[in-house]
């Protein structure tokens, strides 16, 4: 029987829910080749009761099944402070661009979830101007209060699974922290359920990395390293904590993925990086600065979500503004790389589309 409209979805007369199956021309086809991606978006979309926003650069690429790569707000607003938020906000951006995605910052712009900031929302955002820190948890009181809100790793993946996306670049994920093994960042909980390629420079380095590695094995995340055996340190190359898996090509890792998620894998898979050899810093240098911070942290009282930026800035003090230098080149080659894995994505599931 021929599904019919309703509602903005397609549905069958003999189900109660919309029909994944869509009439050949309601496909979208580039090169004749039906892209899956597409059908996603839209199925999203059209069964979310959440009002969503994208700029038009990105409803185009949603709406031909192109590339597309997440990028969090929260760094912007809340982690680098300005100037260097804007050179974060236009080296990301311009890195995905460069290989053939189209990059969306996620966001809550007036209590609206968005994708892709507006020129003058992200001179907002950047100014830091009354611009909430928004996780997982947060997203639903920050649409009910018209807020505006700069989403984290755990709050841009909920974003995410809003809109279809598979791949998101950021610098570092949330984790354990030192010294407090019941202070544990929400991200991790979101990875184990969000099916998201996350690419990263590892935890941030101010976190307790082995006890942020057991869990995400307890939680099930994949950790697979991009030409590298050995986990990233965030600011350092190292950390002298092996993974079990690395890939070398973006191509390998949309396979990796795909299969992944063929065997009913629901969690995100985390594909972690050094920072640019050029700017990474000494273990060593990172490991006194962090100690030094943590200490400082603890004298100040600073408890909460308010002590990640506030190590961040003292570390960047600390380094003589080094670690800034290698944050900004980690996010540019975190992006980049995110945007060929995007492209690597898409292209296979073009390829695999029925014709």
């Amino acid at each position: 029987m021929t599904p019919r409209r309703k509602n903005g979805s397609w549905w069958s007369p003999r189900r109660a829910t919309p029909s994944t199956t869509r009439p050949p021309d309601e496909l979208r086809r580039v090169g004749g080749v039906a892209t899956p991606r597409f059908a996603l978006y839209n199925r999203v979309v059209h069964e979310s009761r959440v009002r969503t926003r994208s700029t038009v650069v990105i409803e185009a690429a949603f709406a031909r099944g192109g590339a597309v790569v997440a990028l969090e707000s929260s760094v912007l607003a809340q982690g680098l402070l300005p100037p260097h938020n804007r050179d974060a906000a236009e080296r990301m951006l311009a890195a995905v661009e460069a290989v053939g995605a189209t990059p969306a910052i996620t966001s809550i712009v007036k209590g609206v979830p968005s994708f892709g900031l507006e020129p003058a929302d992200l001179e907002r955002f950047l100014a830091r101007d009354g611009v909430r820190k928004v996780s997982s948890r947060d997203l639903g009181i920050a649409i009910a209060q018209h807020a505006d809100g700069a989403t984290t790793v755990a709050g841009t993946l909920a974003m995410c699974t809003l809109a279809g996306i598979e791949v998101f670049a950021t610098g570092g994920i949330g984790g354990v922290h030192r010294d407090a093994p019941f202070d544990e960042s929400a991200d991790l909980v979101a990875l184990s359920h969000t099916p998201v390629i996350v690419v990263c420079a590892g935890a941030k380095s101010i976190l307790d990395l082995p006890a942020t590695m057991e869990r995400l094995e307890t939680l099930g995340v994949p950790v697979v390293g991009y030409r590298t055996h050995e986990l990233p340190g965030f600011f350092s190359m190292n950390t002298g904590l092996a993974l079990t898996a690395s890939l070398d090509t973006p191509e390998q890792i949309a396979t990796a993925w795909l299969a992944h998620r063929a065997v009913g894998g629901r969690s995100a898979m985390l594909v972690v990086q050094p920072p640019p050899a050029e700017s990474a810093l000494p273990a060593e240098l990172v490991d006194d600065a962090t100690a030094s911070a943590l200490a400082a942290a603890r004298a100040a009282g600073v408890r909460g979500a308010a002590v990640t930026p506030f190590l961040l800035a003292d570390i960047q003090q600390r380094t003589q503004g080094k670690s800034v230098v290698a944050n900004l080149a980690l996010l540019e080659s975190n992006a980049r790389l995110a945007g060929r894995i995007a492209v690597a994505l898409t292209a296979a599931r073009f390829e695999s589309a029925p014709l």
